[in-house]
């Protein structure tokens, strides 16, 4: 078994487990979270998916149902009167620095949970672990954190893994992806796409072209267009473990 703080020897082995396994949450955010949860785009087979659960449960305290039911929410209110994290609505620099917050305030409003939230795991799992002690799996990682990076570094990893989706998700995406960036579709919201290559969020700085398409596994849209998430999805699907339901053809250039 690794000493206690072995891992904080070097100065690069922190930033390279914070920057691997802040993908990864990306990736499970994206592929199970949005795309398979939310709009049905993907098919996931549990052994795909219950890790994907996990690593959530670990990284995040994100219940299933409560993060469906905000985005479905946001889909159907977006940048208008209703919508749970609007820059247009509630201003860009309070959903970058706090967008956590309104995500909380959405989950927590009367019926939004059963009116938007409808269809996700309901097992033994998700009632007896993932839902009922969501806070248990942070409490573990501050363990698992403390013990490879010792009492100093591991606080400051651990601390910046509690952030990392609330300030890319919350912030960046739902902050920047509907105020900064190029259009490729005239929707009726604000959405952009943030960068035509969509690896650090996983394929989610494509917004406009998701926002185009939300029922879409895939991302990108035109031919200079990488999604990342995609990418992944196939690699599921290649090995058994994924079907894509549906996902759309590129632009006619």
């Amino acid at each position: 078994m690794l000493a206690f703080g072995s891992w904080a020897t070097v100065w690069w082995k922190p930033v390279l487990f914070l920057l691997v396994a802040g993908h990864l949450t990306n990736i499970c955010v994206t592929v199970f979270l949005h795309r398979a949860q939310t709009h049905r785009s993907v098919q996931l087979h549990a052994l795909a998916s219950i890790p994907m659960r996990l690593w959530l449960w670990l990284t995040t305290a994100t219940v299933t149902k409560e993060w469906v039911a905000c985005h479905r929410k946001h889909h159907a209110f977006a940048d208008r009167e209703g919508d749970p994290h609007s820059p247009l609505v509630s201003g860009l620099r309070n959903i970058v620095l706090k967008g956590a917050f309104y995500y909380r305030n959405a989950v927590r409003q009367e019926g939004v949970l059963e009116k938007y939230g409808k269809g996700t795991p309901n097992d033994w799992l998700e009632r007896h672990l993932l839902t009922r002690r969501s806070s248990l799996g942070i409490v573990l990682m501050a363990g698992f954190d403390l013990w490879f990076f010792g009492w100093v570094v591991g606080p400051v990893v651990w601390a910046a893994q509690m952030v990392w989706i609330p300030f890319w998700a919350a912030g960046i995406i739902n902050g920047i992806g509907h105020a900064l960036g190029y259009r490729n579709h005239d929707v009726k919201d604000e959405s952009r796409n943030i960068t035509p290559i969509g690896i650090m969020i996983a394929g989610e700085e494509l917004h406009n072209n998701h926002h185009a398409d939300p029922h879409s596994a895939k991302f990108s849209h035109r031919w200079f267009e990488f999604d990342i998430g995609w990418m992944y999805i196939r690699l599921l699907a290649l090995a058994g473990l994924a079907r894509v339901a549906y996902a759309r053809e590129g632009l006619a250039e």
